[in-house]
């Protein structure tokens, strides 16, 4: 729970000092005896500067968010190897544990429940690698949208 306050409270002081940054470019700019020509062209350069920064910010972002989703990777095929191995492990004693007796029934419903397990294992790693690839995939396309919204109109006219 600390963790995901400190998270937010460093989210949003990065976002307000850029936030501040360009508002005190822009009226320092604005403020500035220059000509019109002068300060268009001032506007222009501090514009490219900003879609720039946002470009480095942005394949920073992206990044990380490529380890991150290699590391949850790496962590889930482990998961997975780890219930698939005893759960074959588990299957095994019961098998030999049918063998040894003769009382099929209340083996079969070991067996039964047992490969239950096993299914509902494997459904909640195929889930698990699912939940995190579309949060991954929503990360990227929220990210895309920002930078999008980040350039100024004013780079785009000159």
């Amino acid at each position: 729970m600390s963790k995901e306050i400190n998270e937010i409270n460093t989210k949003d002081f990065i976002i307000g000092t850029l936030i501040g940054g360009i508002i005190g470019a822009t009226t320092a700019l604005f403020l500035a005896p220059k000509s019109g020509r002068e300060l268009r062209g001032d506007i222009s350069t501090q514009a490219s500067t900003v879609a720039e920064k946002t470009n480095k910010l942005t394949s920073g972002a992206l990044e990380k968010g490529g380890e991150w989703a290699n590391i949850a990777k790496d962590r889930t095929s482990s998961l997975t190897q780890t219930v698939t191995e005893q759960s074959s492990q588990l299957m095994n004693k019961v098998r030999d544990i049918r063998k040894s007796n003769n009382d099929s029934d209340s083996v079969n419903d070991e067996i039964s429940a047992v490969d239950e397990l096993a299914e509902e294992a494997r459904n909640s790693e195929n889930s698990s690698l699912q939940s995190q690839e579309e949060v991954i995939s929503s990360q990227a396309d929220q990210t895309s949208e920002e930078k999008k919204e980040t350039v100024p109109e004013s780079a785009n006219q000159s």
